[in-house]
């Protein structure tokens, strides 16, 4: 193939020899290339993603979210959506780099409660993708109160949601700004269930 800037030997529209046997050439305008790049890109990288979920309409993550205050102990005070109960749930979130986290804890499998340990990367302000079995969770920080002691995280689509809490007990007021959040974000918290 002729380069652009360089003299060429080949005859204009011909391109290298393939066992003697010269073949047309063909290619394509660089700025027809650079237009199609973001459309290459696009479809290469929908192929890497394993579980997307479609935001639903009116959520949003907590903007002002930090990742080392969220890090430690945190207790599954109330559930909402498709989270199965069983007892009594904990999460501990630690930083294993800046934007990551090791989750261990417990959660509710088909016969009862059961330990299970994962990682996590903050994906963006109050946006966090856990490693599952099945692929990447997406995970939102929907709100935590200024002193980092109840929190509502929740999926995009609102498959589900949960309230989480420093200590096994949410205090009122504070259980109520996290159903407030959550009406906010789309979700009936007349269904949300406490552990």
């Amino acid at each position: 193939m002729a380069r652009l800037g360089k003299p060429s030997l080949h005859k204009p529209g011909v391109s290298a020899s393939v066992a003697g046997h010269f073949l047309p050439e063909k290619t394509m305008p660089r700025s027809a290339l650079m237009r199609l790049m973001p459309v290459l890109l696009s479809l290469a990288l929908t192929g890497c993603a394993s579980r997307v979920e479609e935001t639903a309409p009116g959520m949003s993550s907590a903007a002002a979210f930090d990742p080392s205050r969220f890090a430690d102990v945190w207790h599954v005070a109330a559930v909402l959506g498709q989270d199965p109960v069983c007892g009594p749930l904990a999460e501990t979130w630690t930083v294993t780099a800046p934007g990551s986290y090791r989750v261990t804890g417990t959660i509710c499998g088909p016969t009862g409660a059961r330990a299970f340990a994962t990682g996590a990367d903050v994906t963006g302000p109050g946006r966090i993708a856990r490693q599952m079995p099945g692929g990447p969770e997406a995970l939102w920080v929907l709100w935590v109160d200024a002193d980092y002691r109840v929190a509502v995280i929740g999926t995009p689509s609102r498959r589900f949601a949960r309230v989480l809490s420093r200590t096994p007990d949410v205090r009122p007021d504070l259980m109520q700004a996290a159903r407030d959040v959550l009406r906010f974000n789309g979700y009936d918290p007349a269904g949300l269930r406490p552990l």
